[in-house]
Parts: C-alpha cells; structure tokens; sequence
C-alpha cells in the first residue's frame, strides 16, 4: 500500500514541475509571495514538504522513545 501511494503522490505531484502562469512577471521583481500560496502547484508542494516534516518528526520521537 505504501509504495501505491508513494507512486500516486509522485504522478499528482509531476505537474509542478511545469511553468505555470504567475512566474516572470516584471512588474513585481519576477514573482509576488501571495503567487506562492494561492497556486495550487505551489500549494501541493508545500503540503508533501509539511507532511514529510511531520513524518520524519514522528520516527524520530519513537526511535528516541524506545531507547
């Protein structure tokens, strides 16, 4: 089960790669912050980014806990 989601989360997550609109606008030295946090691309990585944090948080106090 586990590496079925690892390869669903990897395909959604392919699309923010891509250049999307929002990106190079000159008028705002190249990018706004709020661009960062209303994209939904943008949103998906900063989501897998907390969630992996959370993870990695999580082993770490039950590693340390069985000691």
């Amino acid at each position: 089960m586990k590496r079925f989601m690892s390869f669903i989360l990897t395909f959604a997550a392919m699309p923010a790669a891509f250049a999307h609109e929002g990106h190079g606008d000159h008028t705002h030295g190249g990018y706004t912050i709020t661009h960062y946090f209303v994209e939904p691309e943008h949103l998906v990585a900063l989501m897998a980014g907390v969630a992996v944090v959370l993870l990695l948080v999580n082993r770490f106090r039950k590693a340390t806990s069985n000691k």
